[in-house]
């Protein structure tokens, strides 16, 4: 069995690359049940949450061995008190016949890649093609590669990062400079939706930070951050003024803070929700009708993304080496 690292998988994928084996599998697609959602209580400190995201080839449609796999994912919010990310995990890839163990892969990495990715995917229907200033809500992990997902997918000539704690924003931004991205600190959040084609937020916040009323005409929003029903990244405008979209319809009914909230306060019904990832990418939902559109897409997180990203990982690599 191979154990991929966080390296490994960074040399593996590339991102324009990456959105197109996710346009791929939800083409083809996979079966993948509701991630199971654990909480982990502490008599201190923050709960922890567990996540199981299984999922495996649709082998009655697909005729072919295929693989199956688990992404096991830790959020232990406190972490970043003791210096350790708030995100852990690991995925495991078994082959699809035997279910032998064929690869443990750095689940935090991947992640990342899959998950920027995804939103990226999103995009080439939902942003308009012309989109070039980008906001980035959040300057954790995901923030970095988020803004090169989408400019991966888009013309970004501008990056501009938010975060409530403007020194992490700073460092982001560094990173992003250093890489040749022309990227800037926002220093006021309410006036960064002024100038944004496309706003992605990747945050835990539980109050809204974007604002409904500020987007202007034209505007994609990618909300990524609120993967439970107590957490939110947006305001009930927000959803009252967009095209909504999700990854996948009984994900985003069930664990999306934002979703469940905009449905709560009248300001969404679940079938207002336009498509999901698969509809778009297989023609059964069309994606931006305009270029005043406000379109917004919300994420939770899909096991078919993990499965997909873990695949073409272990095929780059098993085909570059002996298995160990």
């Amino acid at each position: 069995m191979l154990t991929i690292s966080a390296a490994e998988v960074d040399a593996a994928l590339n991102y324009a690359g990456l959105v197109e084996t996710l346009r791929g599998a939800f083409a083809a697609g996979a079966v993948q049940p509701v991630r199971h959602h654990h909480l982990v209580e502490r008599p201190d400190g923050a709960a922890s949450t567990l996540l199981l995201m299984p999922a495996w080839t649709d082998f009655k449609s697909a005729g072919r061995d295929g693989f199956v796999g688990v992404k096991i994912v830790s959020v232990s919010p406190d972490n970043n008190l003791v210096g350790k990310p708030a995100v852990m995990g690991v995925y495991l890839l078994m082959d699809g016949r035997t279910l032998e163990p064929v690869a443990l892969i750095d689940g935090q990495r991947l992640t990342l890649w899959r998950t920027a990715c995804a939103s990226a995917l999103a995009s080439t229907y939902l942003s308009r093609p012309e989109s070039s200033r980008l906001l980035v809500i959040g300057a954790g992990a995901l923030a970095p590669f988020l803004a090169r997902a989408h400019a991966a997918v888009r013309p970004i000539a501008r990056i501009s990062v938010w975060n409530r704690t403007p020194a992490n924003a700073g460092k982001v931004v560094a990173g992003l400079q250093a890489e040749g991205f022309a990227a800037e600190v926002a220093g006021d959040l309410d006036a960064a939706f002024a100038d944004a084609d496309i706003v992605t937020s990747a945050t835990i916040s539980t109050v809204p930070l974007v604002r409904g009323e500020l987007l202007r005409p034209g505007t994609h929003v990618d909300l990524v951050g609120a993967f439970s029903p107590a957490m939110r990244e947006s305001d009930e405008a927000a959803f009252a003024r967009a095209s909504v979209y999700v990854d996948t319809r009984a994900g985003a009914l069930k664990e999306a803070g934002d979703v469940v909230q905009a449905i709560a306060e009248g300001a969404l019904k679940p079938q207002d929700i336009r498509g999901d990832l698969a509809e778009l990418v297989r023609g059964d939902a069309s994606g931006r009708r305009s270029a005043d559109e406000i379109t917004l897409f919300k994420s939770v997180g899909a096991a078919i993304e993990d499965l997909a990203a873990a695949t073409a990982v272990y095929g780059r690599i098993a085909g570059a080496a002996p298995r160990r």
